[in-house]
């Protein structure tokens, strides 16, 4: 998998390296400035938030590490090379974004148990919040398109996503207190955000997993790459069909292909396999694959065995 950001200029066509390092700095200085604003005002909504922005932080931390191990060359005893450390990165994001959903709902039912509405400056409150919308949303746009072919950087993505809902719903709050004077808003406030978080960390670690189970990506059809395989010129059959991916957008692809022996006897099985590959990477955008010709006689040996 290519270390850059697919289809995007400017900004937003660094490596994701660079991508994950501005929104990092980005989310770390927010989050000083939530923390401030919630001990000021009070406000439980925005500690979560702020909370939820050190989590990012710390998730973005762990996309770079895996980032810079995942851009490290194949070697002998990893033939693959580093790529599925992206994978464990979206898990830790998602482990995290679980453990931090729980830690907010406690404290928000709490808090509503109490029947006493809380004592929030929902001025400032609704200032920081403000202040945390805007870079979250600045870090959404940095990491959008890398997202789409990094899951490691999607965990980040998600991560982000989930702090800009989280914002919007401390603003919410805050004009329903300064409106209504209703403090239990604030509660409230706290809970939705959790709410957005939990699906999403939930999404996160489906996809991991299914990476990690060797699942064919999502959207692949096997049956259709089989029918392409069968239409090539020269082949008979395909048997032993293996789709997974390392991590998002860096799909493999395994095959044994039964050709005719005219095939092996003319010389034209590279031809044969040069045009199953460039079929896998131009339809399917697979660009890594590999092909195993046979003869229809040890296809019969195969099965015997």
């Amino acid at each position: 998998m290519h270390d850059h950001a697919h289809g995007a200029g400017g900004l937003r066509g660094g490596s994701n390296r660079r991508l994950l390092a501005i929104s990092l700095s980005i989310t770390s200085v927010v989050f000083v400035v939530q923390v401030v604003g919630a001990v000021l005002t009070g406000s439980l909504a925005l500690l979560a938030d702020s909370a939820h922005m050190l989590t990012d932080a710390a998730a973005l931390v762990v996309a770079l590490i895996a980032s810079a191990v995942a851009a490290r060359p194949a070697n002998e005893r990893r033939t693959f090379g580093y790529q599925r450390a992206e994978v464990f990165g979206a898990l830790i994001n998602g482990v995290i974004l679980i453990g931090l959903s729980v830690w907010i709902v406690v404290e928000a039912i709490t808090r509503l148990a109490s029947n006493e509405d809380a004592h929030v400056l929902a001025g400032p409150m609704l200032v920081v919040a403000i202040v945390g919308l805007l870079a979250n949303a600045t870090a959404m746009w940095l990491l959008s398109a890398a997202q789409r072919h990094s899951l490691n950087v999607r965990g980040a993505y998600i991560e982000v996503m989930g702090d800009l809902l989280g914002s919007a719903a401390v603003i919410i709050a805050a004009v329903v207190i300064l409106v209504t004077g209703f403090g239990q808003a604030d509660a409230i406030a706290s809970l939705a955000i959790a709410a957005l978080m939990i699906p999403r960390a939930i999404g996160l670690l489906r996809e991991v997993f299914s990476v990690l189970a060797e699942s064919a990506p999502a959207g692949m059809q096997v049956e259709k790459i089989r029918d392409h395989i069968l239409q090539t010129p020269g082949v008979v059959a395909v048997h032993d069909v293996h789709v997974w991916q390392l991590t998002r957008g860096a799909p493999v692809f395994s095959a044994h292909v039964v050709v005719t022996d005219e095939c092996f006897a003319s010389g034209e099985a590279g031809g044969i396999l040069s045009r199953l590959q460039t079929c896998l990477a131009d339809h399917f955008d697979v660009e890594h694959s590999t092909f195993q010709l046979e003869p229809a006689g040890h296809v019969e040996h195969d099965a015997h065995v």
